[in-house]
């Protein structure tokens, strides 16, 4: 049952040919089965997973084509009643009084809840090595990193430990993961999908998205959490296409751009060449591929790691011990509290993050580093609307390398940091992004971008399952879980 994609196993449901008991209860053995060498899940729910399951096969009237899907959900969706930790020792205690805007749509939907994945701790990270929970190890090569920060994430859905998934994009954290464990992950325009419920890290940036087998399986999810929300004031009032319709559309006469400033230099000659099959397969359907120029790309992570951590210090000030979460034993007073509590509940790269935020922000450095980071910002928004006046989507590398080794770059925050090159000016810009894989690379997946113009997540969903109707590399699974 695990090797159905989402799409087919709605339809095997919906014909009676399995149960969603069944197919819940098949997911939970092969989590106890198989999880303990990944560390994908913080928390595992099944009880309640196979009590939804089976109200699920009891409600006649609920007609949604998700009904009785399991799926996980990032860490940092608030779900009623259940541990929402967001891989930190910080809220290792917290259990959400409510529901996501996300995963209230998702239940009405009767879907059903597997676990809450693990993450990169407030997911800051690019390798799902910094929860306090340990490092989540990627199913291809458990001796490497899964990619961040929805690494949970997408190891649950490319180990087939779940049907799909949640997570997040900030910086690139749900296309990068998707790349580097070979499923594809779906980063919406900023205010589609609603914000409310999701632990902030960087509120002008944050997105949450679908993660799983195939473009048509995002689709399907997307369908269910986009649109507007009354408690998220950036969520955006517009109408909600029928993503999955759209998938048919023929993808004939698409402009496709290739940025040449991602191609120059740096990038490795095998994605390269991955790259330029996955043009020819595009190309064999009707679209166009031409060159395109965003001058300003190579000045987005600069700004990004300006704007972000200035945000997250601001956000995460509230985990002060005083309200809620890790509180420090005895202290002497106010101001003790406060320092211990932070300082023995945050981990090294959230405090490097709150520290570089703090800076970015005090007097004397706002003009020199925030500021001028948010005009990049906006000259980064304009290079992609200068793109779109020329083509339909945007197409790059995900990622510039595969899955690096556990602890390579975790004494090199900089070095980190470049692993989200092709992914931040998308999350700067506000705009949709997707990663589809596109084959392997010494066993190890490889992953291309697909950029659209805001809220055209039907033009990148579309290319992408026009994609992989014509490949199978989506439908690999790691030898060690087929």
């Amino acid at each position: 049952m695990h090797k159905l994609t989402l799409a087919q196993q709605a339809k095997a449901l919906a014909a009676k040919q399995i149960s969603s008991e069944e197919l819940t209860r098949h997911y939970i053995d092969r989590i106890e089965a198989h999880d303990g060498q990944l560390n994908s899940f913080i928390t595992v729910l099944a009880e309640q997973a196979i009590e939804q399951a089976k109200q699920a096969d009891a409600d006649r009237h609920q007609t949604s084509v998700l009904k009785g899907i399991p799926i996980a959900l990032k860490d940092l969706f608030c779900s009623d009643g259940t541990a929402t930790t967001c891989g930190s020792k910080m809220l290792d205690n917290f259990v959400a009084p409510y529901d996501a805007t996300v995963v209230k749509k998702l239940k009405q939907a009767g879907v059903v809840t597997l676990g809450k994945t693990n993450m990169d701790e407030f997911a800051m990270g690019s390798s799902s090595e910094s929860s306090f929970y340990g490092a989540v190890k990627n199913p291809w090569d458990t001796s490497r990193v899964p990619g961040g920060s929805s690494g949970g994430s997408a190891v649950a859905v490319a180990a087939r430990l779940a049907s799909a998934s949640l997570g997040t994009d900030t910086g690139g954290s749900i296309r990068q993961p998707a790349a580097l464990c070979g499923i594809t992950g779906l980063k919406p325009t900023y205010g589609r999908v609603s914000r409310y419920g999701m632990i902030a890290y960087a509120s002008s940036l944050d997105q949450g998205g679908p993660m799983a087998v195939t473009a048509e399986d995002c689709a399907y999810l997307l369908q269910t959490m986009a649109g507007h929300d009354d408690k998220d004031s950036t969520s955006v009032d517009l109408p909600v296409p029928d993503y999955v319709a759209d998938l048919e559309q023929t993808v004939k006469g698409m402009r496709i751009g290739m940025p040449k400033e991602f191609f120059e230099q740096g990038l490795d000659s095998e994605i390269a060449a991955h790259i330029q099959h996955a043009c020819e397969v595009l190309t064999s359907l009707g679209c166009e591929i031409k060159p395109i120029s965003l001058p300003n790309a190579e000045l987005a992570i600069a700004a990004y790691y300006v704007i972000a951590p200035a945000e997250a210090s601001s956000n995460l000030s509230r985990y002060d011990g005083a309200r809620y979460g890790y509180r420090c034993q005895n202290p002497r007073d106010l101001e003790d509290m406060y320092s211990r509590s932070r300082s023995e509940a945050f981990g090294e790269e959230v405090k490097r993050r709150i520290m570089i935020g703090t800076y970015a922000l005090s007097a004397g450095y706002y003009d020199a580093y925030y500021i001028k980071a948010q005009k990049i910002r906006r000259l980064i928004s304009q290079d992609y609307s200068q793109a779109f006046a020329e083509v339909d989507a945007v197409l790059s590398p995900t990622a510039p390398t595969t899955a690096f080794k556990i602890n390579e770059k975790s004494d090199d925050p900089v070095t980190m940091y470049l692993s989200d090159i092709f992914t931040i000016g998308v999350n700067l810009a506000g705009l949709p992004g997707l990663s589809v894989p596109i084959g392997l690379q010494s066993g190890l997946p490889v992953g291309m971008q697909l950029v659209s113009n805001y809220f055209k997540e039907d033009v990148i969903l579309r290319l992408a399952h026009q994609y992989q109707q014509q490949t199978s590399h989506h439908l690999q699974i790691p030898a060690s879980f087929e």
